[in-house]
């Protein structure tokens, strides 16, 4: 996957179809975005905003579903050609719509097909939308195809709503509405060892700061690392019966497990919420209560 970030100077040299947005969580109906143009037999592009125009404008908060990193690698996984981060500041925000569609869509990207949301907005003040691009589709000689939203239980799924299941801690509810599980990924860091221990060695590793967290709890997962996926048990949260800073951390125990993977890169993927983080009175208490969760997580259907 070509990925085209921090400039606005770019050019493709053939026939593009592109689909525009914010594609935070990627979910089911960011999908069928991207379906949609990988089917046209041309060069699939996914055009996108660094920051997103909320982070920007101060209008909701920071913290996203899916971090740039995590974005990246699901494009390419999907089979995305071109990943484009426009850079959006006062200035690019500010582009007229019309000249967005000629100078960037028509001349830079070669666009032949956008596929296009229902509530798709660009340009200046958001003026553009799907409404625009079909009046100057005949014009340029591009198609334009507006996608359906798609529904779960008779409700729109939207990265608001999938925002607010993953902040209820929701887990399984989330899983269905993104089409995989909600993954937190991060460098393992070295912690105080106090699992290794108590017999319960665990891997710990910090989230990124713009990566939005589910509740504090313990959660029944299974981690991806090297290729392969592993049957975890994971906690989320700060420690609070032997941490001393309110640092928040993913802790996860691995079931068939025993490497020395500390520096390196893993994903950990939530599947469902087992039971809210607690402050226990000793050691001895919360290693009794950590082997009921490594228990229950060895009976826990397999996922993957």
């Amino acid at each position: 996957m070509l990925l085209i970030e921090g400039t606005t100077d770019f050019q493709l040299d053939e026939r593009s179809a592109v689909a525009i947005g914010k594609f935070d969580g990627i979910h089911r109906g960011h999908q069928e975005l991207l379906r949609k143009i990988k089917e046209r037999g041309l060069k699939s592009v996914i055009f996108t905003f660094d920051p997103p125009p909320n982070v920007l404008f101060g209008q909701t908060e920071v913290r996203g579903l899916t971090t740039r990193e995590e974005k990246r690698r699901i494009f390419e996984k999907q089979g995305i050609d071109v990943l484009i981060e426009y850079p959006l500041n006062e200035k690019t925000a500010a582009t007229d719509p019309e000249d967005f569609i000629e100078d960037i869509l028509v001349k830079r990207l070669k666009t032949a097909y956008i596929a296009a949301g229902t509530d798709l907005s660009f340009g200046s003040r958001g003026r553009g939308d799907s409404a625009l691009l079909k009046k100057w589709a005949d014009y340029y000689g591009y198609t334009v195809e507006i996608i359906d939203k798609i529904f779960d239980d008779g409700v729109e799924i939207t990265s608001t709503r999938i925002r607010e299941e993953v902040k209820q801690g929701h887990m399984q509810t989330v899983t269905r509405l993104i089409g995989f599980p909600y993954s937190i990924t991060g460098i393992v860091e070295h912690g105080k060892r106090i699992g290794r221990t108590i017999g319960i060695p665990t891997v710990n590793l910090l989230p990124p700061d713009d990566k939005l967290l589910p509740p504090h709890g313990v959660y029944y997962s299974y981690v991806s690392y090297n290729g392969k996926h592993y049957r975890s048990i994971s906690n989320v949260g700060v420690k609070p019966t032997v941490g001393d800073r309110n640092v928040q951390g993913v802790e996860s125990y691995l079931y068939d497990f025993d490497e020395e993977i500390y520096g390196k890169k893993l994903t950990v993927n939530l599947l469902e919420f087992r039971r809210p983080e607690e402050k226990f009175p000793s050691v001895e208490v919360l290693k009794a209560k950590m082997q009921e969760d490594v228990e229950a997580g060895e009976k826990y259907p397999q996922m993957f």
